[in-house]
């Protein structure tokens, strides 16, 4: 069979949540937009800045050996962290986001939330493209709390990544 002729989605999201391996396809090309363009808004701030390394998926980060291996989206490590950037992440991000698609609403809002909450990873963003919002959460006593938020239309801020704001119209 020629290779035009597959219908079949590429399995290339391999995760390990809470112990248990989870497969899924690739991500849709609108996903991959939005995970482009966050990517490359953050990543001309930060690198203006001199602020740390941007990353989008798929790249492991290893928060524990065989527990809790996940690909986030999009990663963010400050300059003082990066010494967890080796072959794959070892350790807690400064950031993560997640595009949530279709069928992954509950992996990416709460499953995946509380596994970023466990590790401390400082902020986390849940873009959901076809709801047009974006909510950052950020750590408050171990704890996520909604920081900034934008839904249809706004601007969205993060607290890790200092002066770095985004209006949603540019990213959705």
């Amino acid at each position: 069979m020629a290779l035009s002729n597959l219908t079949v989605p590429a399995f290339d999201l391999t995760e390990i949540i809470n112990g248990e391996e989870v497969m899924g396809p690739s991500p849709f090309r609108d996903h991959q937009k939005v995970v482009l363009k966050l990517a490359r808004y953050m990543l001309q701030f930060v690198e203006e800045w001199d602020l740390g390394e941007v990353y989008i998926s798929p790249l492991d980060v290893i928060f524990e050996e065989k527990v809790n291996i996940l690909q986030p989206d999009v990663i963010f490590i400050k300059k003082e962290n990066l010494s967890i950037a080796r072959d794959w992440i070892r350790g807690v991000p400064d950031l993560v986001a997640e595009v949530v698609s279709k069928g992954r609403v509950a992996r990416d809002t709460i499953t995946k939330k509380d596994i970023y909450q466990k590790y401390q990873v400082p902020e986390y963003w849940i873009i959901i493209p076809e709801l047009e919002l974006v909510e950052i959460f950020v750590l408050e006593q171990g704890v996520y709390r909604l920081f900034s938020v934008a839904e249809g239309e706004g601007t969205v801020k993060s607290a890790i990544i200092d002066g770095f704001e985004l209006d949603i119209k540019r990213l959705l």
